[in-house]
């Protein structure tokens, strides 16, 4: 069923910048309890305090920060009804990449979302109802050149997600996989020539994808996708996996040659 934003209890993580801060502001504009979380706390108490929402700063990635955020969400909104993922790492590179920087990505990127779902479940189940969304990036149905810390972390988000989905759904819990392409956002300046090539030419605002998500609470679609591009790459995907490997690998060329 669609999900009604007027009077509903909502947490966006990440929401200090980019995505998360438009969530953030096209949901209290609908009338939306708006809990705004970021690591950077500055950040998340300009954003809260520009909509009338709750600040939150904290990392949402660590046990203790989501168990934090969630305490202060339930004390600010009575009940959870929208848990927003959204925080999130775009670290590159290739297998060649750190430990640091994978353990990092996982944290982030995977984790977080286990954790906050750990808390969130019981207390959805109980009430017959709760609402989840993953920003997972088109990376997560596809790949992302040059970054394979952040690929194989959205791959695992968007496995989470659907594995919530085909678990609690009968239950009365909505899963939902944001998975936008080009965004443009300080994620997006960071990717190089990997962006450049990829992402920029189709990059849409911030406020498209808030709008996106907007429009697929209508129906409860669980892949949300703002360039509609990204529905037929990830359908070719599965239909000839080899064709477009090899287009990939083209364009991996294409970079290798940029130098």
């Amino acid at each position: 069923m669609s999900f009604a934003l007027p009077g509903a209890g909502v947490v966006v993580t990440g929401a200090g910048h980019g995505i998360g801060a438009a969530l953030a502001r096209r949901f209290a504009a609908e009338g939306a309890n708006v809990v705004v979380n970021d690591v950077d706390g500055e950040a998340a108490g300009e954003v809260a305090g520009e909509i009338g929402g709750t600040a939150a700063p904290g990392d949402a990635a660590t046990p203790d920060g989501v168990a934090a955020l969630i305490d202060t969400a339930r004390s600010a909104l009575g009940a959870i009804d929208l848990y927003c993922a959204n925080a999130g790492v775009g670290t590159g590179g290739s297998e060649q990449a750190d430990d640091a920087d994978w353990e990092l990505t996982w944290q982030v990127n995977v984790m977080a979302h286990v954790r906050a779902a750990r808390l969130l479940v019981p207390h959805w189940l109980d009430r017959g109802r709760g609402r989840w969304l993953s920003t997972v990036s088109a990376a997560g149905l596809l790949t992302m050149l040059g970054a394979a810390p952040y690929t194989v972390s959205k791959h695992a988000a968007l496995s989470f997600a659907e594995w919530l989905s085909a678990t609690y759904g009968h239950r009365g819990i909505t899963v939902q996989a944001l998975c936008p392409a080009g965004v443009r956002t300080r994620m997006l300046d960071g990717t190089g020539a990997a962006g450049d090539l990829l992402l920029a030419a189709s990059a849409v605002e911030p406020e498209r994808v808030a709008d996106s998500v907007v429009d697929a609470f209508g129906d409860d679609r669980f892949l949300v996708l703002p360039h509609p591009d990204t529905a037929r790459m990830y359908q070719g995907r599965a239909q000839d996996t080899d064709r477009w490997l090899s287009g990939m690998n083209r364009l991996q060329g294409q970079l290798d040659a940029m130098g």
